[in-house]
């Protein structure tokens, strides 16, 4: 991979991995489902009045942009608010990964393997020790909540893998329509009525704004736009390992600019979660890198 297109990637989960202090800063001004509701919004519009319908079914548009819209970002939302430290959470949601294996392997008839095995080890050692630590900052229910938000991400990450090869830039942009009324009726219901949310609006500060706007150009268009634009010219297996960074730029954004505590716990729990991650990530290419070898 050119040295370029390797900036390119770190770019990418470095703006993922530091979004979770985007979103800290956003709940500082809005409250989680208004929030979230506002990022898909503006992640749709005014975008799908110049790209394309992507080739994809409309219901799966739909299924994609409320699984996304409300069962990750949502519940995510609701967690860092007050139940989660943004660091920890870019952490636990990453076990979407083997949420995504296990629904595979009961929806697709995929068999499992034995470095999957060992990795999911490793990363419910590393959640047991985040359990064993709760405290003001990480509660029950802010893990509870990221463990959903990461189950939601993963059966949206099936719905993309049933319809193929297909532009996510293009089909992130118009799913997120679909995510825009759950996510109001949400915040009208748990929030307030449209009063209140248009009162809410005009007391947010530039930085809030600023952080909505960072959530649907930067996280949405740019990251995706981007990551996409990379599978396309490079193996995946070159590509989806650097998405093993997103936490280590999560951790070390928020101690950095919140102020988030990294006691040894904390950093042990990281450092299994991420063994666990990478012996799903790497093993695979471990061994097609190991068989080619003796051919080559």
């Amino acid at each position: 991979m050119p040295i370029k297109h390797l900036l390119l990637a770190l770019a990418v989960v470095f703006v993922w991995g530091t979004n979770f202090v985007v979103i800290r800063w956003g709940l500082d001004g809005l409250p989680p489902f208004l929030f979230a509701t506002l990022r898909f919004a503006f992640s749709a519009l005014p975008w799908l009045l110049f790209i394309p319908r992507p080739k994809a079914p409309w219901h799966k548009m739909a299924a994609f942009g409320v699984l996304l819209g409300v069962g990750q970002f949502g519940l995510l939302f609701l967690a860092i608010r007050s139940s989660i430290s943004p660091g920890l959470a870019s952490l636990v949601v990453q076990l979407q990964v083997f949420f995504t294996i296990g629904l595979s392997l009961f929806f697709m008839g995929e068999k499992v393997r034995g470095y999957q095995v060992a990795g999911l080890l490793l990363a419910v050692a590393g959640l047991g020790v985040i359990g064993a630590n709760l405290n003001a900052t990480v509660t029950a229910l802010g893990i509870a909540l990221v463990l959903m938000a990461g189950f939601f991400w993963a059966c949206a990450n099936l719905v993309v893998k049933s319809i193929g090869r297909v532009n996510m830039l293009h089909f992130v942009v118009w799913s997120s329509v679909f995510a825009v009324p759950p996510l109001f009726a949400l915040s009208w219901l748990l929030e307030g009525p449209p009063s209140a949310m248009w009162q809410t609006l005009q007391q947010a500060s530039t930085l809030t704004w600023a952080s909505v706007i960072w959530q649907a150009v930067g996280n949405s268009l740019f990251g995706f736009g981007v990551w996409n634009w990379l599978l396309s010219h490079h193996p995946a297996a070159q590509v989806t390992p650097m998405a093993l960074l997103v936490p280590v730029f999560g951790m070390s954004a928020s101690a950095l600019a919140l102020g988030e505590p990294l006691p040894a716990w904390k950093l042990g729990a990281g450092a299994l979660v991420m063994a666990g991650l990478a012996v799903i990530v790497l093993w695979p290419r471990l061994l097609t890198s190991m068989k080619a070898r003796p051919a080559a």
